[in-house]
């Protein structure tokens, strides 16, 4: 009882619990910090152009002598046609095949610009159905594209890392991947780092939306900065509106220029899906640092254990009782050196302490087998030093791909 803290009085509050609690809370604070920040910067430019439109309208009626209902109503009749697609100056078809085409390729891409809506019921109803099952194919379509940008990435930056080591003398001039791999401790278990990855990604982002917003600038008729905004916020499948390429009546090269827009927003759209999921892992490690500052800051035993005990034992009888509490996504290791193990005051039965300690006994055994039959085998490996870890959806692909490249090299 001497050497309980703070967390065993709060042991249903699990890891997980509180780093859901503190992203809900974090992404508030970013939330209400971007709503003041744009309310600044849009509040006085909506101002103005409200006054200015009242002085156009009020003086279009004195004009004209046109009463402000009668005129008012013209505009929603107006308001209306533009919600339909009909514009003053030509446009090409919303609805033919070319038309539709853009269309269904923002429904199942979850963009969802707006500039063409179905008006119909049919078309609703229809919407309903085919948008369930496009945006989940096209989902997993995301998926299965970051599984293989994680796998080639592995590939090319473990390949650069083993020219490192044969530079540095490390491994033999005649290496070759295969069964030697195993008898080599600086390449068992490696994988990228994930802040690599994201520093990749993040470069080749940045180039593809340069890339593209050169060409809309030339075809559209933007200014760069539109077009650099245009690009983050279809790719990052937002969607405003306000922007929309391809949708004047005609292109020069029009072929040529509809084929690259729909590339650059296929891959646009797959590297920023790929970039978020790399960022997610990040502000999880940070929210992660963020919780172990700040527990049991209040409870000055566990600071004083911590640093009397600098190494964890090697028998840690309770294991079993706290296998319940450690969830799926934990980090795999412990917050403190007192956490999962007993107080020398406490006894320990040999159940316990066979339960505990039969991984360690297996490891141990594998480690005796394979030096007596001539292969050692470096087993400790700390397979998070890259920072990727156990996850859900695109986060457990990251992981999992990355472990599956690992193991076959």
């Amino acid at each position: 009882a001497a050497g309980s803290c703070r967390r065993r009085r709060l042991a249903p509050l699990t890891q997980d619990t509180g780093r859901f609690l503190l992203l809900a809370v974090l992404i508030a604070a970013y939330l209400s910090a971007g709503a003041t920040v744009f309310s600044a910067l849009e509040s006085p430019s909506e101002a103005a152009a409200q006054l200015r439109w009242n002085r156009t309208l009020h003086n279009f009626s004195r004009i004209f002598n046109i009463s402000l209902p009668e005129l008012r109503a013209f505009l929603r009749s107006y308001e209306a046609a533009m919600a339909a697609g009909i514009r003053v100056d030509a446009l090409r078809p919303r609805w033919d095949f070319p038309g539709a085409f853009y269309f269904v390729g923002t429904v199942v891409s979850t963009i969802g610009f707006g500039m063409t809506t179905p008006a119909t019921v049919a078309g609703k109803v229809f919407l309903i159905v085919y948008g369930l099952f496009g945006c989940a194919g096209t989902i997993l379509f995301f998926n299965l594209f970051l599984e293989r940008i994680i796998s080639l990435l592995a590939f090319i930056m473990k390949a650069c890392h083993e020219r490192q080591l044969r530079r540095s003398g490390l491994l033999p001039p005649n290496f070759r991947r295969g069964p030697a791999m195993s008898g080599v401790g600086s390449l068992v278990g490696w994988k990228p780092s994930v802040y690599h990855v994201m520093l990749i990604l993040g470069i080749f982002a940045i180039t593809l939306s340069c890339c593209a917003s050169a060409m809309y600038t030339a075809v559209e008729g933007w200014n760069y900065v539109d077009s650099l905004y245009y690009c983050f916020v279809t790719f990052s499948t937002i969607g405003f509106g306000d922007l929309v390429s391809s949708q004047n009546a005609a292109y020069q090269n029009q072929g040529l220029y509809r084929f690259g827009n729909f590339i650059f927003i296929l891959m646009g759209v797959c590297c920023i899906y790929s970039l978020f999921n790399v960022i997610s892992i990040v502000i999880k490690q940070v929210l992660n640092w963020m919780l172990k500052k700040f527990e049991c800051r209040c409870c000055p035993k566990c600071h004083k254990s911590s640093a009397r005990l600098g190494r964890r034992n090697a028998i840690t009888p309770g294991a079993r009782l706290r296998r319940h509490n450690i969830s799926v996504d934990t980090d795999g290791q412990y917050d403190s050196d007192t956490e999962g193990r007993r107080l020398s005051g406490e006894m320990i039965s040999m159940r316990e302490l066979t339960a505990s300690n039969k991984v360690s006994l297996a490891i141990l055994q594998k480690q005796l087998s394979e030096t007596a039959n001539g292969y050692p085998r470096n087993v400790c490996i700390n397979t998070r030093q890259n920072g990727f870890s156990a996850g859900v959806g695109a986060l457990a692909i990251m992981n999992n791909r990355l472990a599956e490249t690992s193991d076959s090299r």
